[in-house]
């Protein structure tokens, strides 16, 4: 270290190494003051980079702070202190490291001035996110969670392919700044997949819904929060102004709202929409202009604080009810009513309803694709903003809250406001979504850019409330065709999850002892194929094994698992996805090789 300098991250990672050592209240003042301290070391940060680490023949920069990074990390170490308080019922000590682990993978990624160091926090939140969905404990989680792990360590191999490179067509240099795609060779290219694909942009965005409609009740929350936000900010400070980003941001926009109007469980909408939402904000970084740049961050920060206390919400329902699905739900009004007014604040805040955050972030990006005269961008995110109030603000809180009473009477009698820590969270963020939307200005103040831009105007005024307006006539017109059936949307997810398993089947039987069409293949040929489709399941297995030794420590309950009890390892595609990985990683070892 060439200065002493305190990274936030490194607080929350000490922090998270010590909550085994306590217990009851002690424990509780530690979830509290870890996050707590974490965030007021995010207000003391000074201007410049800070943290450098001589490597090699690199210098490291672990603490690039500029009005960019501090407003990413302002808010994210704001939510990791909300969620926590969300979170204090948790008795999992691994749930709650892996918690505080993904919160210090992000902000290292945001305060990371080289790809290396990018890199590092990058994977950190991959490999300790996956635990807020495994730490369910069911066969679904287990699953999801695999496919998650899957999907981010082939980003990740993608995103080391590029870093290696484009720090080769750069002269060895690995400063992360703005890229030019026309000069950075095929680098920059996988750069930005890799940051694709963390956004969730369509179809690199079924592991999103896949995994955070099965994540634990809190884990939810957090990870609703920081993946996709991280990569919007990775986007804004590498490929700011890129065109391609415009239509994969208004395509995110509207394929995210779709979706939502189509699922019947709460989180899996709430999922779908945080595609919709981040489209925003790749449309806003792809337009390029002050107005617009500004939009996406303003828009980020609005959407960790609507989107985790929506979560919070639907959370507080699964973790009362047991189920979060509308199917199974209906007429909680009367034994749930705080969550229901918390929840409605986060649907008119998603909505850009006046007076709530929304209103302020969501019309930047507007005002800014107009502005430089994307006018078909522009109407695109308005029709858009309509379907968000029809099933975030309309269809979610009618079909729990006020719908037919689908409840079974075991559901019915447990149903309940959730203990007081998670509504003094869901309170603390309600507030903070009002007091944005009235008082912009603190949050102008933040943006990397100066902004001219008035809200409250009566011609926007007008219009966003007739949109709304149309939208809940629409809605109780169609009410009748809008009752939640037990369905499923079918995503491109599907081509993973069984494209693999029939191709897997498909070289079992093709390649079979007794199939007598093999005397048309040489011997060696048919012992190639057969091993390559058995070499993943051999692999798979002794995966999952180790995985169930090393998790006896963590996990009493799972002391006594044995293979034969996961039967999905069979049926999914997990097997031919592990080889998929192995075969990607070598290339990707091979091409570090030749660099070096």
């Amino acid at each position: 270290m060439t200065e002493f300098w305190i990274h936030p991250s490194l607080i929350l990672i000490l922090g998270a190494g010590l909550i085994p050592l306590f217990k009851g209240r002690v424990r509780k003042a530690w979830l509290v003051a870890v996050p707590l301290l974490t965030f007021i070391t995010v207000l003391t940060l000074a201007d410049g980079s800070s943290g450098l680490v001589r490597f090699l023949d690199w210098t490291l920069v672990f603490g690039r702070v500029d009005a960019l990074s501090r407003i990413f990390c302002f808010i994210m170490a704001l939510m990791c202190s909300i969620g926590t308080v969300y979170g204090l019922h948790v008795e999992d000590n691994l749930e709650r490291i892996a918690s505080w682990l993904y919160v210090a993978g992000s902000l290292g990624v945001i305060l990371a001035g080289d790809f290396i160091a990018l890199f590092l926090f990058w994977e950190m939140m991959a490999f300790s996110s996956v635990f807020l969905v495994w730490c369910r404990r069911d066969n679904k989680a287990l699953a999801a969670g695999f496919r998650y792990l899957l999907v981010h360590g082939f980003g990740g191999i993608v995103l080391l392919a590029g870093i290696v490179f484009y720090a080769k067509a750069q002269g060895g240099d690995f400063s992360f700044n703005l890229l030019d795609l026309t000069t950075s060779g095929i680098g920059g290219w996988l750069i930005l997949f890799g940051f694709l694909l963390n956004a969730a942009v369509p179809p690199l965005h079924a592991w999103l819904p896949d995994a955070y409609s099965e994540g634990t009740v809190s884990g939810s929350v957090f990870m609703s929060c920081f993946t996709t936000k991280t990569a919007v900010y990775a986007l804004i400070r590498g490929f700011a102004g890129t065109p391609i980003l415009l239509p994969l941001g208004v395509i995110m926009a509207v394929y995210g709202v779709v979706y939502a109007v189509l699922v019947s469980d709460a989180r899996r909408l709430l999922a779908y929409h945080i595609i919709s939402q981040v489209g925003y904000m790749v449309a806003g970084i792809g337009i390029g202009t002050p107005l617009a740049i500004s939009g996406a961050c303003a828009h980020a920060f609005a959407h960790i604080l609507y989107k985790g206390l929506l979560f919070m919400g639907t959370g507080s329902v699964l973790y009362m009810t047991g189920t979060s699905k509308f199917t199974e739900l209906g007429g909680l009004y009367k034994k749930m009513p705080r969550t229901l007014l918390f929840t409605v604040i986060g649907g008119v805040s998603i909505s850009g309803f006046p007076l709530f955050s929304g209103f302020i972030s969501k019309s930047m990006i507007v005002a800014g694709a107009f502005e430089s005269h994307f006018l078909w961008a522009g109407f695109l995110l308005l029709a858009v903003s309509s379907g968000t109030f029809f099933s975030t603000t309309l269809k979610m809180p009618y079909f729990i809250w006020f719908g037919k009473n689908n409840c079974s009477e075991k559901t019915w009698e447990k149903a309940g406001d959730p203990p007081l820590h998670m509504q003094v969270a869901m309170a603390i963020t309600s507030f903070l979504c009002l007091f944005l939307g009235c008082f912009y200005p603190f949050l102008y103040k933040m943006l990397p850019y100066a902004v001219d831009y008035a809200p409250y105007t009566r011609y926007h005024l007008s219009e966003t409330l007739q949109i709304l307006f149309f939208t809940a006539v629409g809605f109780f017109l169609l009410l009748d065709m809008l009752t939640p059936k037990a369905t499923i949307s079918i995503d491109v997810d599907v081509l993973y999850r069984f494209g693999g398993r029939y191709l897997l089947r498909f070289l079992r039987y093709f390649f079979a002892e007794d199939a007598s069409f093999l005397r048309f293949f040489p011997a060696e040929f048919i012992y190639s194929v057969k091993s390559v489709s058995e070499f993943p399941v051999q692999v798979a297995k002794k995966t999952a094994l180790l995985a169930c030794w090393l998790t006896t420590g963590f996990v009493p309950s799972m002391a006594d698992t044995s293979l034969d009890r996961y039967t999905w390892l069979r049926r999914s595609s997990f097997p031919v996805g592990l080889g998929v990985f192995l075969a990607v990683s070598f290339l990707t070892a091979m091409s570090i090789l030749y660099f070096f």
